[in-house]
């Protein structure tokens, strides 16, 4: 289950596509340092909807919240690394 479950998020550099599969949301993770996009070394994920109820991902929003504020021009940027991030996908996928 936990290996199928995982296939459903989607990464990438969001060329592909800017509008999330149903049921998902994107957020984008990596080097953000507030410049240009030349700058900007972020990997896009699409993320389950039903993440927004864990309070890991809660934590991550709310500290998104903090450093970047509500407006992005990019859309939803959490704070954290791309290897960071994946390792609470992982322990959020586990414990659904």
């Amino acid at each position: 289950m936990f290996n199928r479950f995982m296939a459903k998020i989607w990464c990438g550099s969001g060329e592909r596509s800017k509008r999330a599969s149903k049921g998902h949301f994107v957020v984008y993770v990596g080097d953000h340092r507030g410049g240009d996009d030349d700058q900007d070394v972020m990997k896009r994920f699409e993320v389950p909807t039903s993440y927004l109820k864990n309070p890991i991902f809660k934590q991550l929003l709310e500290k998104a919240a903090e450093e970047y504020g509500f407006h992005s021009e990019k859309g939803i940027v959490l704070p954290c690394s791309e290897s960071s991030f994946q390792q609470h996908l992982d322990f959020i996928a586990k414990r659904s």
